[in-house]
């Protein structure tokens, strides 16, 4: 799993869409391998970040839980645990 991308369900505020279609391009340029598409893939790219973004918001808009929405701030603790646990 790619490193950067970030749970989006369920979150205090709730995810927005700018933040879904971050973890679309990261998605993409992982599978892709490439951070910067060429001249001729950049419509390909975009397609894809656009496609996949769209269906993880439907996806993400559909999800039901009984648990309790996660707080950003706890992530971003966590998060910052984790890295400071692999760089030692």
């Amino acid at each position: 799993m790619c490193r950067n991308i970030k749970i989006l369900f369920p979150l205090d505020p709730p995810t927005t869409d700018e933040e879904i279609r971050a973890a679309a391009l990261q998605f993409v340029r992982k599978i892709s391998g490439s951070v910067k598409p060429s001249t001729a893939n950049e419509g390909a790219f975009e397609r894809a970040v656009s496609e996949i973004a769209e269906a993880a918001g439907r996806m993400l808009r559909s999800l039901e839980t009984k648990a309790p929405a996660r707080s950003r701030e706890e992530e971003a603790a966590r998060a910052r645990a984790r890295f400071a646990a692999r760089v030692r």
